[in-house]
């Protein structure tokens, strides 16, 4: 039987272990919790597997350490998750630009 959803995130260790404080998942920001929470419902309707999202979230990891790059676990994760999506079709590059240009302009802002 496989491990459910949220035991599998639980016992994500090494660098793709998610931050924590007092063992409570913590979340810098706002977009942090969401683009979680997305990557999360996403692998429970069965979009793609949590494997398959862990493995290209230790691939980012490694690849921006390699790099020297200091960008913050949350940008890795959001990084690994729109190339998950990409790859399996749910959203195209454009979609996702169009919409990061309408954040940066201030068009759309959910906060």
């Amino acid at each position: 039987m496989s491990a459910r959803p949220d035991q599998r995130i639980a016992i994500m260790e090494g660098g793709a272990a998610l931050p924590r404080k007092n063992g409570e998942l913590v979340f810098t920001a706002p977009w942090e919790g969401r683009v979680f929470g997305m990557a999360v419902a996403l692998n429970d309707r069965q979009a793609y597997s949590w494997e398959e999202f862990r493995d290209r979230l230790v691939t980012q990891i490694a690849a921006a350490e390699a790099a020297g790059d200091t960008s913050e676990y949350y940008e890795r994760w959001l990084a690994s998750f729109e190339s998950l999506l990409i790859a399996r079709g749910l959203v195209s590059r454009e979609e996702l630009d169009a919409r990061t240009g309408e954040y940066a302009s201030g068009e759309r802002d959910d906060d």
